[in-house]
C-alpha cells in the first residue's frame, strides 16, 4: 500500500482561527480527515505531522524517506521563503515531494512570492485551499503507479 506523508509547517495548527479571511475556517484536523478519506478511496494511507520548528520538519522528511514513504506533500508555510536548510533537505530526498500552499502566494506580500523550497519539489500548488492538497495526493499516487503513467502517456499521444 502506498503511504503519503503530509507535512505542515509553522502556524498551520492554527487553521480555522488564524487569518480566516486568507485561510478559511476549516481546521488542520478537517484537512487531515479529508486527506485520509481521499487516500482510502485511492488505496493509500497518509501520515501527518505539523511542526513550528524547522529542524523537526527536516528530521521528519529524513525519517519518512528512510521509512519508504511513497510521496510527500509539504506546506512549509513561511519557511518556503526563508529556509535554505529545508530546501536542502527536500533536494536530498529520493522521495517525490509536492509543495502546497492554501493561499495564492502571488496575491500576497512581495516577500511571499518567491519560494526557495518549491524549486526543488516535483511540483507546487498554491491558492486552491484544501483542494490543493487533494490534487497533490492524487498526483503522487498516480505517479507512483507505473501502469497509470503509461496509460496517461498513451492517452496523450492518441489524443493529438
Amino acid at each position: 500500500m502506498k503511504t503519503i506523508g503530509v507535512l505542515n509547517g509553522p502556524n498551520l495548527a492554527q487553521l480555522g482561527t488564524r487569518e480566516t479571511e486568507i485561510y478559511g475556517t476549516e481546521t488542520l484536523e478537517d484537512l487531515e480527515q479529508l486527506l485520509r478519506k481521499e487516500a482510502q478511496t485511492l488505496g493509500a494511507t497518509i501520515i501527518t505531522e505539523q511542526s513550528n520548528h524547522e529542524g523537526i520538519m527536516i528530521d521528519t522528511l529524513e525519517r519518512w524517506s528512510k521509512q519508504g514513504v511513497t510521496g510527500i506533500i509539504i506546506n512549509p508555510a513561511a519557511y518556503s521563503h526563508t529556509s535554505v536548510a529545508l530546501r536542502d533537505a527536500i533536494s536530498g530526498l529520493s522521495t517525490p515531494c509536492i509543495e502546497v500552499h492554501i493561499s495564492n502566494l502571488y496575491q500576497r506580500e512581495s516577500f511571499r512570492q518567491h519560494s526557495l523550497t518549491a524549486a526543488v519539489c516535483q511540483g507546487a500548488i498554491c491558492g486552491l485551499g484544501f483542494t490543493g492538497y487533494v490534487l497533490a495526493l492524487n498526483a503522487l499516487i498516480q505517479q507512483s503507479n507505473p501502469t497509470s503513467l503509461t496509460h496517461q502517456k498513451a492517452d496523450a499521444v492518441t489524443s493529438k
